[in-house]
């Protein structure tokens, strides 16, 4: 299991109350709730793609949740059949507001994800999970890095990227999902995100990450600082803006959207043998933990790049 145990948040004038009374959620893992969650998603389960009214709904009740209007954010997912509640993380006692689907429990889940808030304090930055179970422990590294900072939002893909028709789930190529409604919202909202991604080993012989911006120039400085933090704890790091690397995020529809922001983006891939090992996956969550403490505290340079 992924060791880390700090977190992140969200100021809010109204909180949604959860289903053990004004509290929330009580004794919730917030590890165990996300992998018993992704933990069923196959090429078989369902996917259907929302409309685009759906998906401005979604959005919309993100925009009323990151402002403060719980209330009125729990009302707008509920049309769409989103629920709102509370979470408290039993590892941490941190609070969160958790965006879920309602259809995940039944015979046809349409497998439009979750997303996670902590309450308390102001959002900062994103990280993001496109492909959880194709890219194994995906999830978990970024649950650690949720709770390794203050000021995030996690974004989870609800199903298989190889779910439904085509690659209608492949969230990190479609625009038409709710998944990157919710990344469109954070962008816009200027917060910088991190998406974490896995690659096979052969696909990179010798190489422990790779991290890229995608197509976008800002963020440079916070690559070269989580690379550098990376590199420090002895992994080895292909870096995109130094040298061409494979699979470095070009097509990345986040990534894309991002740029056309002038917001940073991190695309970064992990190898298999990291992820599936607890103590480099601990070092590599603390790498990025640095990175993201320094968004929380407005180090980097890219609102003046």
């Amino acid at each position: 299991m992924v060791a880390t145990a700090l977190v992140a948040g969200i100021t809010r004038r109204d909180e949604p109350t959860g289903s053990r009374g004004p509290g929330g959620r009580t004794g919730v893992d917030l590890l165990t709730r996300i992998t018993d969650y992704t933990a069923h998603f196959t090429p078989r389960t369902g996917y259907r793609p929302p409309t685009r009214a759906e998906r401005r709904t979604a959005a919309g009740g993100l925009r009323l949740l990151l402002d403060g209007h719980a209330d009125q954010a729990k009302e707008r997912l509920s049309g769409i059949d989103l629920s709102l509640d509370t979470v408290t993380d039993s590892s941490t006692g941190r609070r969160y507001a958790e965006i879920t689907d309602r259809t995940e429990q039944g015979r046809a889940p349409r497998g439009w994800g979750r997303a996670y808030v902590e309450t308390g304090s102001p959002a900062r930055w994103s990280v993001q999970v496109p492909h959880p179970v194709a890219d194994r422990n995906t999830d978990r590294l970024a649950v650690g890095v949720l709770r390794g900072g203050h000021g995030g939002v996690l974004v989870i893909a609800g199903a298989h990227r190889k779910a439904g028709r085509g690659d209608a789930a492949d969230v990190a190529h479609r625009r038409d999902t709710v998944f990157d409604a919710f990344c469109d919202e954070l962008a816009e909202r200027g917060l910088p995100g991190l998406q974490i991604h896995g690659f096979a080993d052969d696909s990179a012989p010798g190489r422990d990450v790779i991290a890229s911006t995608g197509r976008g120039r800002e963020g440079r400085a916070d690559g070269r600082l989580l690379a550098d933090e990376l590199s420090a704890r002895d992994f080895d790091v292909c870096r995109a803006w130094v040298r061409s690397c494979p699979l470095e995020g070009h097509t990345n529809v986040q990534g894309t959207k991002a740029a056309a922001e002038h917001v940073p983006f991190l695309h970064v891939e992990f190898a298999g043998a990291l992820r599936t090992d607890d103590r480099r996956a601990a070092r590599a969550v603390a790498a990025m933990a640095r990175l993201t403490t320094a968004w929380e505290n407005g180090r980097t340079t890219w609102r003046h790049s």
